[in-house]
Order: C-alpha cells, then sequence, then structure tokens
C-alpha cells in the first residue's frame, strides 16, 4: 500500500474517531467549540449585514442619478469625527452661485439651489398629529425636473409660486402619513414653526431610500423659504449634467466656483463636489475599515474556541496514552500519531464552523425581519471564511497536541494507568 493512500485511511479513520467522541460526549464537544460558533457565526452574520448594507446604500446613492453632482462648501459623504477649522470657516454656498452655473455651462441641463433652515428646532403640525423629524428645506422647481421629486398625489410648486413667495409646500410619503394617516391632503393647510403652508403635493419616497430613514421631506419654494427662514445660509447645489458629459460638467463648475469664490489658480478649492460614484467610494472605504474591526472581533470568540479544543484534546490525549503506546508498540509512527489527533481536531472545529454557519445565517435572517428594506444575504466570502478559519483554528490549536501524543514514549505509556 502506498505511503499517501495509508494517510487517507489514517484520516478517515481519524474522521470515524472523531465522530465516535463528538456522539459520545455531546454536551461536552459543544461548549468545547462554543467559541468556534459564536466567532464563525460573527463573521457569516456581519458580512450578511454588510453586503446588504451595501447593496441598500449604494443604490440609495446611485438614486441621485448617474450624472448627478451635489456641490457644498465641503465635500459631500460619510465623515467621523468634527471637521478641521479650515472647512469650518468656509463661507456658504450662494443662489447667485446656482444662477452662474446655469448661465455658464453649457453640459450642465439643470441646477437646483437647495436651501438648508437655520439651526434649530422645527415641527409641522396637522390638527392633532405633529412630525418633529423634519428633512426641512427650500428649493425650486428645477428640482423636480432633475428627477429628485417623483410626485404620489398633487404636484410640484410652480416658478410663479416660488418668485411670489407663495406659502405651498410638498412633503415626503412617510410625513403625509404621520400627519394625514394616508387621508385627503391635497389643500391641506399645515403647520410649520407657527407658519401656515397648503400642501400642494405629496412625494413618493425613493424606491432606493437609505435602511430604516423615513421620507419626511417638507420643501417650500426656495424664495419663500428665503422669507419663511431669512437667517438661512447653507446651501447644497444639486447639478445634472447633460448625458455622457458628466466629467465635462464637473470641470466646468469647479471653473465656475472657483472664479466665483474668488480663488488664485495656486488656491485649492474650498468646496466639495461629489458624484454618485465618488460616495459609493467613500462609503465602501467605510465599511471596509468596519468589517476588518468585526472580524478581528469576532477572532476573540475563536481564540477562545481554538483554546478550548487545544484543553480537550490534551485531556483526550491523557485519556489515550495507552491506546497510543499500543499503537506505537505495534509500528504506527509519529506522523501516523500527529494525523490522528489532528484529524480529530479539525473534525470538532468544522463540525463547530458549520453550526456557526448556521447561526449567522440565523442573524441575517433576524437582521431582514427587522429591517425589511435591508437587504440581506450571504456572501460566499463570508461562508468561505468562515469555514477556511474554523478549519485553521483546529489545524493551530490541535497541532500541540497531536505532536505531545506522538512524542510519548510508547514503553512508559503502555504503563499508564
Amino acid at each position: 500500500m502506498s505511503r499517501s493512500k495509508k494517510n487517507w485511511l489514517l484520516i478517515a479513520a481519524g474522521i470515524g474517531l472523531a465522530m465516535d467522541a463528538i456522539r459520545g460526549h455531546k454536551m461536552r464537544s459543544f461548549l468545547t467549540v462554543l467559541g468556534v460558533i459564536i466567532g464563525t457565526g460573527t463573521i457569516i452574520g456581519v458580512g450578511s449585514i454588510l453586503t446588504g448594507f451595501d447593496g441598500a446604500v449604494t443604490s440609495a446613492i446611485q438614486g441621485f442619478g448617474a450624472d448627478s453632482i451635489i456641490v457644498f462648501k465641503w465635500q459631500a459623504g460619510i465623515s467621523f469625527g468634527r471637521r478641521p477649522a479650515e472647512e469650518r470657516r468656509r463661507k456658504p454656498l450662494t443662489y447667485e452661485n446656482a444662477v452662474a452655473i446655469r448661465e455658464r455651462c453649457p453640459s450642465v441641463a439643470v441646477v437646483s439651489p437647495y436651501l438648508f433652515p437655520s439651526q434649530g428646532f422645527h415641527r409641522a403640525r396637522y390638527k392633532g398629529n405633529e412630525s418633529l423629524q423634519l428633512d426641512f428645506g427650500g428649493t425650486d422647481p428645477s428640482y423636480a425636473e432633475g428627477g429628485q421629486a417623483d410626485m404620489m398625489l398633487g404636484r410640484f410648486f410652480t416658478e410663479f409660486e416660488n418668485v411670489h413667495r407663495s406659502p405651498v409646500a410638498v412633503i415626503g410619503e412617510d410625513l403625509y402619513k404621520t400627519l394625514f394617516a394616508s387621508g385627503d391632503v391635497i389643500g391641506k393647510e399645515i403647520d410649520v414653526d407657527g407658519h401656515s403652508f397648503q400642501v400642494v403635493g405629496v412625494m413618493r419616497r425613493p424606491a432606493n431610500s437609505f435602511p430604516g430613514s423615513q421620507d419626511s421631506r417638507l420643501i417650500l419654494p426656495y424664495w419663500t423659504m428665503r422669507k419663511f427662514q431669512p437667517g438661512a445660509k447653507e446651501h447644497m447645489l444639486v447639478v445634472v449634467a447633460q448625458p455622457g458629459l458628466l466629467p465635462v460638467a464637473l470641470d466646468e463648475v469647479r471653473g465656475v466656483l472657483r472664479t466665483e469664490r474668488r480663488l488664485k489658480y495656486s488656491d485649492p478649492d474650498n468646496f466639495g463636489l461629489s458624484t454618485a460614484e465618488q460616495m459609493i467610494e467613500d462609503f465602501r472605504q467605510v465599511t471596509s475599515v468596519t468589517a476588518l474591526v468585526m472580524i478581528v472581533l469576532s477572532s476573540i470568540g475563536l481564540l477562545v474556541g481554538g483554546i478550548g479544543v487545544m484543553n480537550i484534546m490534551l485531556v483526550s490525549v491523557t485519556e489515550r496514552t495507552k491506546e497510543i503506546g499500543i499503537r506505537k508498540a505495534i509500528g504506527a509512527r509519529r506522523a501516523d500519531i500527529v494525523i490522528q489527533f489532528l484529524t480529530e481536531a479539525v473534525v470538532l472545529t468544522f463540525a463547530g464552523g458549520l453550526l456557526g454557519m448556521a447561526f449567522g445565517y440565523v442573524i441575517s435572517l433576524i437582521a431582514k425581519a427587522v429591517f425589511p428594506s435591508l437587504p440581506t444575504s450571504v456572501p460566499l466570502w463570508a461562508a468561505a471564511l468562515g469555514v477556511i478559519v474554523s478549519v485553521g483554528v483546529g489545524v493551530f490549536f490541535g497541532l500541540w497536541p497531536a505532536t505531545k501524543a506522538a512524542r510519548l514514549d510508547p514503553v512508559d505509556a503502555l504503563r499508564y494507568e
């Protein structure tokens, strides 16, 4: 019989012995690999949640449009911690900046100025219903022309209403449900911070909205907002490029804004231009770091599980000392003993890995039930990583007990009681 075939027979025998040991000591085996189950389950669960979150957020960002540019006084996107002092001192964008882009950028199709309210507490009320969480702002009709507003009921306000500062408003789908409980809404008056506005339309919730987010938009005509909020200064500009001309539009918008904000040739931009592709890239940089942190944390459970496996294998070596002596006395080599005990350790952790995969899948289902808008799914990389790591734990932590068993002196082992 060839050596390789003999090794495979030893591995098969080791698997059988390991399965007998697991069946004979079910609770001990379960407690031994509990850490492996938790660690592997965490990898699978976190991987499925991050994959679902990545898909949902990517779709939401792409909802801005492939040809859209978000302009703000700093780079739009995900940011942690306090922004640098230089960014916080930047002067806001202005309505005049939007006019300049509209007039001087031939590659731009639509420009929508968006005015944020001054800081403070804002509330919308209709009869006994009210909402304290408003996505509140003022813009012009080009906001709807650029595809940012899909009307569910009624209409968007007109340029006539904007220029004449008419007290009208359009609201988001969830705000509509909160204030009107899905009843009749068009023409009704709502109270916003003590001022009355007539609802002329309801916007449909964006199909690609962020998981768990509420469509609490309350949008007024731009000049109505200026009249209602005279202290508001912060602007965002939503720019839509002509189809296929996004790179050209970016250069044109940058050039106009640098001129408008009187920057020298050597000065860096004091504003941010963000496309959907750039925001997705920024988001994925953050999620990759999050995934790495979660994998490191889950490795603590795997470390605990590995120590448990090593401990139980050392106990197994002690319990089977005489068996080891008999095997060595009839011709078993050190490598044969190592293969036997290493196989048992790997089978134990592999079984824990399979249970961990099931545990992670349950986490994925629970997350999907709690957050229906989060399309969780178990990615192939997480399942493969879970199996590889669980087997790796068995090999790493089973090597010492297997080596210890192989080094036993057969005479001493046969005398062991």
